[in-house]
């Protein structure tokens, strides 16, 4: 089969070449799909888990990309749940090879139906920025309604998603970003919108949830805005700064069919729209990886028609 194949840490994602590679087998309460879409998050290439195994032996050349759409073509012993020719999305193991590629072998309890009126390339915009904000919203953040939630990056694939899920539950939503993205901030439902490089974020006063996707100064002026009992919930790693009396915590996205499931239902019945920017071929995919201007939305790979 053809994937993206990275063998060279310090390279980046100048250092991907698209190759052949074996096509793989489905283990025990594995699946093989048929990949038809495929998402990627930019800091992949520098994630341990890209280049070694839980083991921690060198698993390169590997293949990046944890977001997929597609067919389930094989299932391995002992797999229950699912059938061949269904169509799945899902989340990939961190420590496996990944969706860049013609075929992937998977977990079956990582993947969720993907209704038939939900095209992949959507269902591949979904995983990890759809679970991302659902279990740092619910699971972390426990946002209530009427609460007021401080969303980084509000018009990214994660922070739109963030905001459309706030916005949904009742909360009162304040996006951050640059100039140009506030428009689209408040299409997605922010209530206010603050230019990281021209506005104070000090005047939007006392929040009860800041959804974090920055990090550094900004994530350490934001927890100083967090009420009392309120909580500062990142996904860009261990918390530098935290409320002073309220909670920080950090969390790595974890798989979840039921949660996949709800996010997408909100696709189909239009409560959640997806922020999806370049899409682009396989023979295509080193280039988009490597843009020459800044990217707006997520970039997807689509393997087939």
């Amino acid at each position: 089969m053809r994937a993206i194949v990275v063998t060279d840490k310090a390279a980046g994602t100048a250092g991907m070449t698209l190759a052949e590679r074996p096509e793989p087998p489905a283990a025990i309460n594995d699946v093989v799909v048929e990949v038809h879409a495929s998402g990627y998050v930019a800091t992949e290439l520098e994630w341990p888990s890209t280049w070694t195994d839980r083991a921690d032996r060198d698993r390169a050349p590997s293949i990046p990309g944890h977001e997929l759409a597609g067919v389930v073509t094989a299932l391995g012993y002992g797999t229950t749940g699912l059938s061949v020719g269904q169509r799945v999305f899902g989340l990939a193991d961190w420590h496996r090879d990944g969706t860049l590629a013609e075929y992937v072998a998977i977990e079956a309890r990582n993947l969720a139906p993907l209704p038939g009126d939900v095209d992949f390339t959507v269902g591949a915009s979904l995983p990890i920025s759809g679970l991302t904000a659902w279990q740092g919203l619910f699971q972390h953040g426990r946002v209530q309604a009427g609460q007021s939630v401080l969303v980084h990056g509000a018009a990214g694939a994660v922070g739109s998603l963030v905001t459309q899920l706030a916005h949904e539950a009742g909360a009162y939503v304040i996006g951050t970003g640059r100039a140009a993205d506030q428009k689209k901030a408040l299409d997605f439902g922010a209530q206010e919108f603050v230019d990281l490089a021209n506005d104070s974020l000090e005047d939007v006063g006392g929040v009860d949830l800041v959804f974090d996707v920055i990090g550094g100064d900004i994530q350490r002026r934001s927890a100083a805005l967090i009420k009392t009992g309120g909580t500062l919930v990142s996904v860009v790693g261990p918390v530098e700064a935290r409320p002073a009396d309220g909670l920080a915590v950090d969390f790595v996205v974890e798989a979840d069919r039921t949660q996949l499931s709800e996010i997408v239902q909100r696709v189909r019945d239009g409560r959640l729209r997806t922020n999806i920017g370049t899409v682009a071929t396989l023979e295509e995919a080193v280039a988009a990886f490597n843009p020459t201007e800044r990217s707006k939305g997520k970039t997807i790979i689509r393997l087939r028609p």
